[in-house]
């Protein structure tokens, strides 16, 4: 059988969220995944299908997929080139380059940086790693829905899974997954920040549209357009996708009481999920009418992020304070 690059990582109950929310509260610990987030599945999925003679592999990111990237590539003996916007930190940069890789700084946006690695894929030679918008990906993502109903047993399902949205890659694994499964009476809550929107500005325009910037801090969510199959899957039917947004701070706060409560340190990309729970949104769900008064357990996709630590928390605060 071939040997994954990711975990089958824990699925843990949060006694405090279950408080809050009224239900049982599942936490899917992709934070545990070797680089750091759910990325490794898709990418590791992409790279075992697509990569096995590459002369080297190239990937645009603003962290999380980069560092997956460079995980795959150093465990298949090849080299990495990740090409980072210049509102990456120092820490994203530094990571990278731990992993083995070769770190570019090109443009202002992923956007930017990723016109680049495809540049470099063309003239290189390179294989390149779509960080979100690939049906390979998706199916690597897929899996961890299939873990999920392996642990919570038969009989058993989600209430409704929170995600958090940045180009729509582990939306669209998620929505896979649940079907897959059979869950797709299990509605998706899809999480953003404001101004790193690109999903919910496409629900309400009705088509895929692209945001003149990325203004929220939440940079690991900052693609400016959203992957046209997320859109579609919004628009079918097949299954219920409610589209939240959350502002950075109701996201930091939610970092902070996760930290506190759970003692797990995540970005601000994975704070998103959290802020449903912590900021009071199921409830206002199930008052409102979208999610039912009687919940079944509520499953948060705890997506990770390797590009934060205590200094770049304390930044974070001192400017969204500010």
């Amino acid at each position: 059988m071939e040997k994954h690059f990711h975990l089958n990582t824990p699925l843990l109950e949060s006694i405090s969220m279950s408080k809050r929310v009224g239900t049982a509260v599942y936490l899917k610990m992709e934070n545990a995944q070797p680089s750091g987030s759910f990325k490794i599945r898709g990418i590791g999925h992409f790279c075992q299908k697509l990569a096995r003679q590459s002369a080297g592999l190239v990937c645009s990111s603003a962290g999380n997929a980069g560092m997956a990237t460079a995980y795959v590539a150093s465990k298949m003996g090849v080299a990495a080139t990740i090409v980072v916007p210049s509102s990456s930190s120092q820490l994203v940069v530094q990571r990278l380059q731990d992993q083995g890789a070769t770190v570019k700084t090109v443009g202002k946006v992923w956007d930017d940086a990723n016109a680049e690695a495809l540049r470099l894929a063309e003239t290189e030679g390179l294989t390149y790693i779509p960080p979100f918008d690939h049906p390979l990906l998706w199916e690597g993502h897929a899996g961890m829905i299939a873990e999920v109903a392996a642990s919570l047993g038969a009989g058993v399902k989600p209430g409704a899974v929170v995600v958090s949205v940045g180009g729509g890659g582990l939306l669209c694994g998620v929505v896979q997954g649940l079907k897959d499964v059979g869950w797709t009476d299990v509605p998706v809550i899809a999480m953003e920040t404001v101004g790193a929107d690109c999903f919910n500005a496409a629900v309400k325009a009705g088509r895929v549209v692209t945001l003149d910037d990325i203004t929220s801090e939440a940079k690991c969510l900052g693609a400016k357009t959203v992957c046209e199959k997320a859109f579609e899957h919004s628009r079918s039917g097949d299954l219920t996708i409610i589209s939240e947004l959350v502002t950075d701070r109701q996201v930091l706060q939610a970092m902070e009481t996760f930290l506190d409560e759970e003692r797990v340190l995540v970005e601000m990309a994975c704070g998103a999920a959290l802020a449903a729970v912590y900021g009071g949104l199921i409830g206002r769900l199930q008052h409102g009418g979208q999610l039912p008064a009687v919940l079944g357990p509520l499953l948060v996709v705890v997506c990770g992020g390797s590009m934060i630590d205590t200094k770049q928390l304390a930044a974070l605060k001192h400017k969204l304070q500010a």
